[in-house]
């Protein structure tokens, strides 16, 4: 019997999408989806890995799609935060239905529902072994949750910024419309800024670059997928600093 492959990161920061959470819907957050992917985090947190959390909120309000059709873009960019506290409220809510401890920490001040963000409280969450759910982006119009994402991971100290998505890895162009897009198993961060990669926004790509911050784009729709990345399994794309490998994976005893 071949052992189990131990975790390669011991704190990760993990980017959702909203989309991710509604499944086939369209709109809202699928209970399904929710509980699928709450059982892989929990599965994570029985490893030892302390996991932060970033959600979008595309799935209930895009500021940048409303910003464009007429609307005030920092009023927008408001809403679109007041969504992610909503479905970081979700996900906290099935997590806790799992048995995970959860905190939900907001850049903007509510404290019915949620922790102010403080960096000393979240690292301090993590080190008890709760999972920490950031929300509301960084509490300020114009930057996006990629952005809030990488900026949340250097202010924990989190050695990797796993981003979610529907796709498994970063092609050279959209796989949806091309039969012969090509999948880049590693790039450089001025790769992927330079030939316009969609990755993540500008911004965020070149705090990860400022902090050598390693980015690994993969598909969350396979199941233990998660799992597989937190576990040094060579999925997805991985971005980071032209000597940026995969950590090598270790195997515990059987």
């Amino acid at each position: 019997m071949q052992p189990p492959v131990q975790p390669v990161y011991s704190r990760i920061l993990l980017k959702l999408s909203g989309e991710a959470l509604q499944g086939t819907q369209g709109y809202g957050v699928d209970a399904e989806v929710l509980r699928a992917i709450a059982g892989e985090i929990g599965e994570l947190v029985e490893l030892g890995v302390e996991v932060a959390i970033v959600i979008g909120g595309g799935n209930i309000f895009r500021g940048m799609s409303a910003a464009a059709s007429g609307m005030d873009r920092a009023s927008a960019d408001y809403m679109g935060m007041l969504a992610t506290v909503m479905n970081s409220l979700a996900l906290q809510d099935a997590l806790e239905q799992r048995g995970v401890y959860t905190r939900v920490l907001s850049a903007i001040e509510m404290k019915e529902v949620a922790e102010p963000y403080i960096r000393r409280r979240a690292t301090r969450h993590l080190e008890k072994g709760r999972v920490v759910i950031f929300a509301a982006g960084t509490g300020n119009p114009y930057f996006t949750t990629d952005t809030a994402a990488a900026l949340r991971a250097m202010e924990v100290a989190a050695e990797v910024l796993l981003k979610a998505t529907k796709v498994d890895g970063v092609y050279d162009r959209d796989p949806a419309l091309h039969d012969n897009a090509v999948r880049f198993s590693r790039l450089t961060y001025l790769d992927v800024l330079a030939k316009g990669l969609n990755v993540m926004d500008a911004t965020a790509i070149s705090l990860c670059k400022e902090n050598d911050l390693p980015i690994v784009v993969f598909d969350m729709l396979t199941r233990n997928n998660i799992r597989r990345v937190v576990c040094g399994e060579p999925i997805g794309t991985l971005v980071g600093p032209e000597d940026c490998e995969r950590p090598q994976a270790p195997r515990g005893r059987s």
